[in-house]
């Protein structure tokens, strides 16, 4: 997709008691994809923070909804009609209950699977054929994921510190599947993001 735009959108909370909940990976991978490609994201347009920069010979607009999760599609709607940026050229980053933790999916479509954020961002688009990058967080009661505590708390919870570490060993790929969807198609940056189990 050279020389067009690619909409990338972080999922998240605003406020700092959210920073570094399960809920907000999202907004985490856009700060460390902004920090590594000296791009700095501002308050603006729709309730956003945002910026657009040139990036492996594309248009890259970034946004992170500040109108909290379950009104993320407003943001994404205003974006996508203000630039003319067709589904296809829209990848939104998640968490994802039913991976384990940093476990990453990159797809197309599907339904929203109890994701509040996704959930908003189909009904505003009025549709689901744009991409979603899914990051892993385990669902607690699972495997060794935390048994004990519900759902809503535990996405609402502040990942411990493996759980960090593992997060950050998934920048670079993160990062390397990007690049690969802008310069090489679809195909080949999933086949390099879904291997990341």
């Amino acid at each position: 997709m050279p020389d067009s735009d690619l909409l990338l959108i972080g999922l998240g909370n605003p406020g700092a008691k959210y920073d570094f909940n399960r809920h907000n990976v999202g907004f985490l991978i856009i700060d460390e994809l902004a920090r590594r490609w000296g791009f700095s994201l501002s308050a603006g347009k729709w309730q956003s923070q945002s910026c657009r920069e040139r990036k492996w010979g594309s248009r890259v607009l970034m946004v992170k909804p500040q109108t909290f999760m379950n009104r993320s599609g407003q943001a994404v709607a205003e974006f996508a009609k203000f630039y003319k940026i067709p589904l296809q050229h829209i990848i939104v980053i998640h968490d994802d209950l039913d991976m384990h933790p940093g476990r990453l999916k990159l797809v197309q479509g599907g339904g929203a699977g109890g994701h509040n954020g996704i959930r908003s961002i189909t009904q505003s688009l009025g549709g689901n054929d744009f991409f979603r990058l899914k990051i892993g967080i385990g669902r607690p009661g699972r495997g060794e994921v935390h048994p004990e505590i519900p759902v809503e708390s535990y996405v609402l919870s502040n990942m411990g510190a493996e759980e960090q570490e593992i997060l950050e060993s998934r920048f670079d790929p993160i990062e390397e599947g990007l690049r690969t969807f802008i310069e090489s198609g679809v195909a080949k940056a999933m086949s390099l993001i879904n291997s990341i189990k």
